[in-house]
C-alpha cells in the first residue's frame, strides 16, 4: 500500500494510490469508543477505504471526505451514536458531499489531534478506517494518580498524613539550589525525618476498545471480565499499605478503550510503577481447558510450547485493537525489547509464584508453576511484571465463574494476598519518584 500525508496549513491530507481506491465499498459498521485518552471513531467496509481530512481551529471540528461510497444506512448510525460524555466528539454529521463522496463532519468539544489510517482485515473485522482523536497536551499518568488520591483525601482533615501530597509538593516546588539555602546554625542533630513511601501497583486489564480479546461461549468478552476484576482489586490495593506505607493502584485502561502494549508499559514506567499486573482470561479451541496461569518474561525462548503459544496470542492484541503504525515511537518500542534485565524477570518469577500460591486456594491452576514467554507487555525493564490468566472464558464452567461476583470477589482477594506476599518477602526499596 502506497500512502503519504500532507499537513500544509493546518490542512491533513491523506493520500492513497489509485489502486486502492475503494469503488462500491460498502459500509458494514460504525462505533465510537470515547475515552479520557482518546476517542476513537472506526469505520469499517468490505473494501478499503480512500478519505481526505480537513481541521478546523474554530470552532475545532474535523471534516473527512470519504471517497468511493454513498450514504447509506449505516453511515447515518454515527450520528445517534455520540455520547453526550464523550471528552472529544460533541457531534457527528454525515452527507453526500458529491456523487461517490461522503462527508464526515466531527465536531470536537476542543482542539485534537487526529490520526487517521487504514486497518486491514483480521479476527472478524472487514477493513477498517479509524479517526482517532487525542489530547493536544496528553494527559500525565501521574497527575492522574494524583488528582484521584486528593479527591479521595479530602475527608482525612488536616493533620492527616499524605505522601502523595508530598510527592505533589516535591513536584510542582523543586528543591532550592544550595546557594539559595540560608547558613547552616551550629546545634544538636534533628532527628532524621521519616521517608514516607507511595507503593504504587500498575493494574492492566487486557484488550479493550476494538479489541474484545477472547470471547466465551455464552458472550463474554474478556475486556469486560477483566476490567471488572481490575476494579475490585483497585479498591483493595488503595485501602492497604505495607510496612506503613500506602498503596496505590493504577490502571493503564480503566474504561472500555484500546491501549497499544508498549503505551501500558510507557504508562507503568511513567507513575514508576513498584509492580505490573497484567489481567487477562485464557481461551482455547476445547472448551475442556481449565485453570488459571501465571506468565513472567523469558530472555531465552518460552518456557513450553503453550508459553509460546499464548505469547503469540496475546502479542497479537495491537493487530486486532488497531494502532497507527507511523505514530508508534519505534526506537521506544526497540528499545524496550532490549532493556528487561535478568533481575526484572527474578523478581518477576518471585511476584508471579506468590500469586500463583494464592490463587490456587480459589481455584484451579492450569499450571502449578510460573511460565515465561516473550509477552510484548510485560517489558518493563525495571518493573517486576506478570500477566495471570484468570481462568478459561472457553470453558463454560470458568466463563460462568469469571461472571460472577462471587468468585471475582475471591480472585481480587488472592491476588491481594499474593502481592502482600511477595512485599513481605521482597520489601520495596525506596526509591525517588522524579517527574
Amino acid at each position: 500500500m502506497k500512502r503519504r500525508g500532507l499537513l500544509q496549513g493546518g490542512t491533513l491530507v491523506l493520500l492513497l494510490g489509485a489502486a486502492q481506491i475503494a469503488r462500491g465499498a460498502t459500509i458494514v459498521a460504525v462505533r465510537i469508543w470515547p475515552a479520557p485518552d482518546y476517542s476513537r471513531v472506526t469505520i469499517e467496509s468490505d473494501a478499503q477505504l480512500s478519505s481526505r481530512q480537513i481541521v478546523v481551529t474554530s470552532p475545532p471540528r474535523l471534516a473527512v471526505d470519504i471517497d468511493g461510497i454513498d450514504l447509506n444506512p449505516a453511515l447515518r448510525e454515527l450520528v445517534a451514536k455520540v455520547q453526550a460524555d464523550d471528552p472529544y466528539i460533541a457531534g457527528i454529521r454525515v452527507g453526500q458531499f458529491a456523487p461517490g463522496v461522503v462527508r464526515l463532519v466531527i465536531d470536537l468539544k476542543q482542539q485534537a489531534l487526529p490520526q487517521v489510517f487504514t486497518l486491514a482485515p483480521i479476527a472478524a473485522y472487514q477493513h477498517r478506517l479509524v479517526l482517532d482523536l487525542h489530547p493536544m497536551q496528553p494527559a500525565d499518568p501521574l497527575e492522574q494518580l494524583i488528582a484521584q488520591r486528593m479527591r479521595e483525601s479530602t475527608g482525612g482533615g488536616p493533620g492527616a498524613p499524605d505522601p502523595l501530597g508530598e510527592l505533589i509538593a516535591r513536584q510542582y516546588d523543586p528543591p532550592r539550589s544550595r546557594h539559595d539555602l540560608p547558613p547552616a546554625v551550629a546545634g544538636p542533630a534533628a532527628p532524621a525525618a521519616k521517608t514516607d513511601r507511595l507503593i504504587i501497583i500498575a493494574l492492566d486489564p487486557g484488550h479493550g476498545g476494538e479489541d474484545p480479546g477472547a470471547i466465551g461461549p455464552g458472550g463474554t468478552r474478556e475486556k469486560d471480565v477483566v476490567l471488572q476484576v481490575a476494579h475490585r482489586l483497585r479498591d483493595r490495593i488503595n485501602a492497604a499499605s505495607i510496612n506503613g506505607n500506602p498503596m496505590r493502584a493504577f490502571l493503564t485502561r480503566d474504561g472500555d478503550f484500546f491501549v497499544p502494549l508498549h503505551v501500558r508499559v510507557q504508562k507503568a514506567r511513567r507513575v514508576q510503577a513498584d509492580l505490573f499486573v497484567s489481567l487477562h482470561a485464557d481461551a482455547f479451541i476445547t472448551p475442556t481447558a481449565r485453570g488459571a496461569s501465571v506468565f513472567a518474561l523469558s530472555h531465552s525462548g518460552a518456557s513450553s510450547s503453550a508459553a509460546r503459544w499464548m505469547a503469540d496470542k496475546e502479542n497479537r492484541a495491537d493487530l486486532v485493537g488497531g494502532v497507527n503504525v507511523k505514530s508508534q515511537d519505534q526506537h521506544v518500542a526497540h528499545a524496550l525489547l532490549d532493556m528487561s534485565t535478568t533481575a526484572q524477570i527474578n523478581d518477576s518469577m518471585r511476584l508471579g509464584g506468590a500469586l500463583l500460591g494464592e490463587i490456587g486456594n480459589v481455584g484451579r491452576l492450569h499450571k502449578r508453576q510460573v511460565e515465561q514467554a516473550g509477552f510484548a507487555v510485560l517489558k518493563a525493564p525495571d518493573i517486576p511484571s506478570v500477566l495471570v490468566e484468570t481462568a478459561f472464558i472457553s470453558n463454560p464452567e470458568e466463563e460462568a465463574k469469571l461472571r460472577s461476583d462471587e468468585y471475582q470477589e475471591q480472585l481480587a482477594d488472592a491476588l491481594m494476598r499474593g502481592i502482600s506476599r511477595y512485599f513481605a518477602a521482597n520489601p520495596p526499596l525506596a526509591r525517588n519518584r522524579p517527574v
